[in-house]
């Protein structure tokens, strides 16, 4: 019984090897060829698909993936990365104060939940609250503009004791991503004053036209 069971176990060992070992000739293992095809990253550079899964690869700095609100975006020179201010943001950044100039600038990102009874100009006027009053910025001072691909709504934050915070708000369609810039130690009170002179708001205008995403 015992030389049975082997001679039995012996065919069935046998037999799969010969099936392993046809199967090795008749379709032998075949290199992957990705698509030729190439991504476009946000500071115009491209990627070309890599690996056995035939995905892009990573847009390299100074282009940044933010995967938790799909949108990328090119990085201005001179932004590093600083703590988040609050709850609700998503990302910050900051210049390093020039010798030349006394100005503090910084960027946050922020994403709001649009509400199912809401709209989201509604969560704009909920969200955009003036810092020195404390108060909701009324609706008639918004404005609009359109970088690069997406239209923004403009919003006045701040503009008081040296502080000037212009946000930029991107309605989508379960939620509102708002993008701040923020100068502080201006010249508040210019009224001549070009914004797009100052370090913030002119970086996050440099980096609102490279932003990707929907």
């Amino acid at each position: 019984m015992r030389s049975l069971f082997f001679g039995v176990v012996f065919i069935i060992v046998v037999g799969f090897g010969g099936l392993v070992y046809r199967n090795a000739v008749e379709h032998p293992a075949q290199q992957i060829v990705c698509p030729l095809d190439a991504k476009v990253c946000p500071d115009g550079t491209s990627v070309s698909r890599v690996g056995t899964s035939c995905t892009f690869a990573a847009c390299p700095l100074p282009n940044i993936a933010l995967p938790g609100v799909d949108i990328s975006f090119a990085l201005p020179a001179g932004l590093v990365a600083t703590d988040l201010p609050d709850t609700a943001s998503v990302a910050a950044y900051a210049l390093p104060v020039e010798a030349s100039s006394t100005i503090i600038a910084s960027i946050t990102i922020r994403r709001y939940t649009i509400e199912a009874s809401s709209t989201p100009l509604a969560t704009i006027q909920q969200t955009a609250v003036g810092g020195a009053s404390g108060l909701p910025v009324s609706a008639t001072s918004f404005t609009s503009t359109i970088l690069g691909n997406h239209r923004f709504t403009v919003v006045s934050i701040e503009r008081f004791e040296g502080v000037i915070d212009t946000a930029y708000y991107l309605a989508r369609g379960t939620d509102v991503l708002r993008f701040d810039a923020i100068d502080r130690n201006a010249d508040w009170t210019n009224p001549n004053l070009d914004l797009r002179t100052l370090p913030a708001h002119a970086a996050l205008t440099k980096l609102l036209v490279t932003l990707q995403g929907q």
